[in-house]
This record gives C-alpha cells, structure tokens and sequence, in this order.
C-alpha cells in the first residue's frame, strides 16, 4: 500500500482525516510494509543494496514525507489531543521527539525567528510548534520551532523565510525539492533525504538522491554551479545542515543581480568534507 495513494485521497477531503488515515493504515500495517520500513531506520547502506530495492523505499519516504508536509498545513487534521500526522506515523513506528532544549540543525527547523538585541545571542529555543519524528536512527522530520537568536546567528525573513530545499510544502515560506517542475507520475521518483544520527555521529545527506558517491564536499568548487561558487563555504554548509539560508549572503548583490537564483542551487548531492559531521 503505497503513501502516494494515502496523499491523494488526504487532498480529496477537508478533513479532519481520521477515517482516510484508518483506512489506509489497515492496508499499510499488514505484514510486509511495516517490515520494509524499518529497513531505513538503521544507517546500514541499505540505499545501495539492489536487494534491499533501495530507490523504491526513497521512493516511498518520500511520499510520507509529502503526506506529513501536508497534514502540518491544516489545523483541521486534529485528531483529539494527537494530531492526525502523530497518530498516522507512530502507528508506522516512528517515535516523537518534542524539540525542546538547545537549538540543534539536525532535530529543528525555524519555523520563526524574534531578532535578539544583542546581534551575537545565539539561536534559542521558544517554543515548539510541532514535534519532530525519528524513525530509528533515521530523521523522517524535524521539530517545527520558533527562535530567538542575534542577526549574526539567524536573521528574521531569512532563516524563516527563505526557500526551504528538501522539502515539498509549507505554509508560511517557498519549498523546493527534486518532484517540482516533473509530471504527475515522475514527480513520484524523487529520494527521501537521509540523514542519521548514529552513536558514532551524525550522517547527513547520504544517499544524495540515490548516488552513493554524491557531488562534492562542500570544501571545493570542482562541480559547483555559479550561483553555488557565489556563496561561501560556510554558507554551503549552512544550507546543507538547516535546508536553508539563515543570514543574507556574502554576495547578495551579485546574487540578486540573477532573478530567481535560489532556483539554480542544486545542494541535494551535497556532502560535508570527510570527517566533519
């Protein structure tokens, strides 16, 4: 039973979802899928193994991921006290995690930004908008949080604004990922984002869109197109930890200078330099 099937018929409804959701997870949970699931939630390699079908399950991460993106949009998919999109991915076994403590790239997302006075105040935590989920080792999807932090950390109308990559939807901000601009059908093909967090580390990005070797490390500009050479090495790790810019560029005059050049960064082969979680 294929995510894809559970996404359309959400769009068909206004909700609140529950009988689209127990319907589909009657399906789902039958022997076999939950199984493959938990294939991904081990940093195993398992993308790169023909017998694993590594690119089909990508395939599938990802239309949970557009399924979870779609029910953070409608405040109508409560289901009681657990939200719709809790109740659907626990029952997948996915764990909650809510978020709070230190600001950490690899569990939040900064859904909000209140500009410290104090332009050094590092990035704090206020208050979680919605939890993350943790497949295993494997991130399916991090807390939403609002942040208060000095603008030489995150800047408002930046880190909560700019375009999120790796992403299909949000409310308050423009997305890209790989399915945009396909048909309806290839759009499906596009890979879940891997990243892990391992007793050895963090692992981030590593199937790099089914490509086991992936572009390059961020360190050097062999590959990288001209709008990627624009921004600093620190601003391409950036991006590639927080899915998006936190601060206005090095060179934004230049940048701006090409209309829609968030367009043609292209970070999901991305890698961090060897050693560097």
């Amino acid at each position: 039973m294929k995510a894809r099937t559970l996404y359309h018929d959400l769009l068909d409804h206004d909700g609140p979802y529950q009988d689209d959701i127990d319907r589909w997870l009657g399906q789902a949970t039958a022997p076999g899928y939950l199984e493959r699931l938990r294939t991904a939630a081990v940093h195993s390699g398992w993308w790169a193994d023909e017998e694993c079908d590594g690119p089909a399950l990508l395939e599938e991460l990802y239309a949970l991921g557009r399924v979870a993106d779609l029910l953070l949009l409608d405040p109508r998919g409560s289901l009681g006290p657990v939200s719709a999109r809790l109740r659907l991915f626990t029952a997948l076994g996915m764990t909650p995690f809510d978020g709070a403590g230190p600001f950490d790239p690899f569990l939040h997302e900064i859904v909000e930004v209140e500009q410290a006075a104090d332009p050094q105040a590092p990035i704090e935590v206020l208050e979680v908008r919605h939890p993350g989920l943790m497949l295993g080792e494997l991130l399916f999807g991090r807390a939403g949080v609002r942040v208060r932090a000095g603008a030489a950390h995150a800047e408002r109308g930046v880190a909560d604004r700019f375009p999120l990559y790796w992403t299909f939807r949000r409310a308050d901000r423009p997305t890209r990922d790989l399915s945009q601009g396909w048909g309806g059908n290839s759009q499906w093909s596009t890979d879940f984002r891997l990243d892990y967090r391992t007793p050895g580390g963090d692992h981030l990005n590593v199937a790099g869109n089914g490509s086991v070797d992936g572009r390059p490390e961020l360190g050097h500009y062999k590959d990288l197109g001209p709008e990627e050479r624009l921004l600093t090495s620190a601003e391409r790790r950036e991006l590639l930890r927080h899915r998006c810019l936190l601060r206005t560029p090095r060179a934004a005059a230049d940048l701006t200078a090409s209309p829609g050049w968030e367009d043609d960064l292209f970070p999901y082969e991305w890698r961090l330099p060897a050693g560097e979680a």
